[in-house]
């Protein structure tokens, strides 16, 4: 399997190398050359497989030439065994046809453990096998931070700092952060928002000198790896509803357009996808987009739902990529006009393809509270602010009530408790064991300004385990 990027000019890579690369040289994103297509009876008889063996099936041709069979089926085991759930991914039905699929049942009760357990596990494969180091740069708007760190903390050649917006992200969040300690693991909250940490992610990544020639990589969902974990739980929803034989449709709260490519991508290997609705909060350039075929960045706002605090959407790149017929240079044009003037808009005929698969919806604070209590009343199932949101665009949105909708619950609700208590259930929310006293914990983070050579600065002073790169 060889990928290429979104902007044409970056030389193709084996998966091992895209890997370790995250960002283009070019400055796009990575995606495989040809993506694989299963038969429909192929996907069938995967059904009652467990969640490990379905991920094998599902992810083996991505790294294709680069991980033999056994090690991947042993890296994967690994993977899903630290999940509490038995199902990994169990589903839970709200009504008749409506279903939440449970995303938050590994380590950091949230879904980004699906592809960060594995990213750790698959870095730690690789580097060790070159005998490399290298240094982790992410930013989180509130969950990647920790299941990164936590998916990394035992990989012995890596250093990591993770940006974190300071004072925007649910208590929570953050102490799953800065209470995890190691002498690679840093947390770093910067004086502005999100946006602001991904540009210093990206910057950082176009000019790399201030590594004194260590290289870094991405555990964002930039990082082809993630979305390719992402894709199996698509495929495990369907087979559980009596995929592929019938069509599923998914509503999926996103802020990167990660994880709702990766249903994107799914279809187009062969699942049998009728919708896919985009489920945004009030920063909703993607909403906009999707509605109007308007792309353009607006201010970002703090909300309820702060993992989708997010106004550029990084991987919203690969979609248009396809959408302009994998033309690289029409996307560089595309990204430049987004970066000189902030916005832009597609043919028509583009737009009317996207609309074919993609709704959308944003909803602000106040509907996701209304909500979250109304599924409570109903059904007794408590939300978090960002699945309640996927809830409120599926009911909005669904094209068709004979098809299943299946909702992602992409964090657990004890996450987000100001939401909870402003939606007014009145659950007494518990920690899970493993995170009883988080509360307790000592906490360990840096607060910086919003200036990118104050934070690679930090990073080469601080990496290589503490010693100065």
């Amino acid at each position: 399997m060889r990928y290429i990027s979104t902007r044409g000019q970056a030389p193709a890579l084996n998966f091992e190398d895209v890997l370790l690369a995250g960002l283009a040289t070019d400055g796009g994103l990575y995606v495989p050359e040809n993506l694989p297509r299963f038969t429909q009876e192929e996907i069938a008889s995967w059904a009652g497989l467990p969640y490990h063996e379905l991920a094998f099936r599902v992810m083996r041709p991505f790294v294709a030439g680069s991980i033999p069979d056994a090690d991947f089926k042993k890296i994967l085991e690994e993977t899903y065994g630290v999940f509490s759930h038995n199902a990994i991914a169990p589903l839970r039905q709200l009504n008749g046809n409506e279903w939440v699929m449970e995303l938050f049942h590994g380590p950091t009760l949230a879904f980004k453990d699906f592809a960060l357990q594995l990213l750790g596990r698959l870095l730690d494969y690789v580097l060790q096998k070159r005998g490399e180091r290298v240094v982790i740069i992410g930013a989180t708007s509130g969950d990647t931070g920790s299941a990164a760190i936590e998916g990394c903390k035992r990989c012995e050649n890596v250093d990591i700092f993770i940006l974190h917006p300071h004072n925007r992200v649910s208590e929570v969040q953050r102490r799953q952060m800065t209470t995890i300690f190691g002498e690679n693991i840093h947390n770093i909250a910067i004086e502005g928002n999100f946006d602001d940490c991904q540009e210093m992610v990206k910057a950082s990544f176009a000019d790399q000198g201030f590594l004194k020639g260590t290289r870094l990589v991405a555990v964002n969902s930039i990082n082809w790896a993630r979305i390719m974990a992402q894709i199996v739980y698509y495929f495990h929803a369907a087979l559980q509803l009596g995929g592929p034989a019938r069509s599923v449709s998914f509503s999926v709260p996103t802020g990167n357009f990660g994880d709702i490519f990766a249903g994107y991508l799914a279809r187009n290997m062969g699942l049998p996808i009728n919708q896919l609705i985009v489920a945004t909060n009030r920063n909703d350039i993607l909403h906009r987009f999707m509605s109007g075929n308007q792309y353009v960045k607006e201010t970002l706002h703090a909300t309820l739902s702060p993992s989708m605090d997010i106004m550029v959407s990084s991987n919203f790149e690969r979609l248009l990529f396809d959408l302009h017929g994998r033309n690289g240079a029409a996307i560089a044009g595309l990204m430049d006009s987004f970066r000189q003037g902030g916005g832009f808009s597609v043919e028509p005929e583009r737009w009317t393809e996207a609309r074919k698969l993609f709704d959308s919806l944003a909803v602000d604070d106040a509907q996701t509270c209304e909500t979250i209590a109304e599924v409570f009343e109903q059904s007794g199932e408590l939300l978090d602010p960002h699945t309640a949101i996927g809830v409120k665009a599926a009911r909005e949105c669904r094209r068709s009530l004979d098809i299943p909708m299946v909702v992602l619950g992409t964090a657990h609700p004890v996450k987000f408790p100001d939401a909870v208590e402003k939606a007014g259930v009145g659950k007494a929310l518990e920690l899970p064991a493993h995170l009883s006293d988080l509360f307790e914990r000592e906490e360990r983070c840096t607060v910086l300004p919003n200036d990118l050579k104050a934070v690679q600065a930090f990073v080469s002073q601080h990496g290589n385990r503490g010693k100065p790169l």
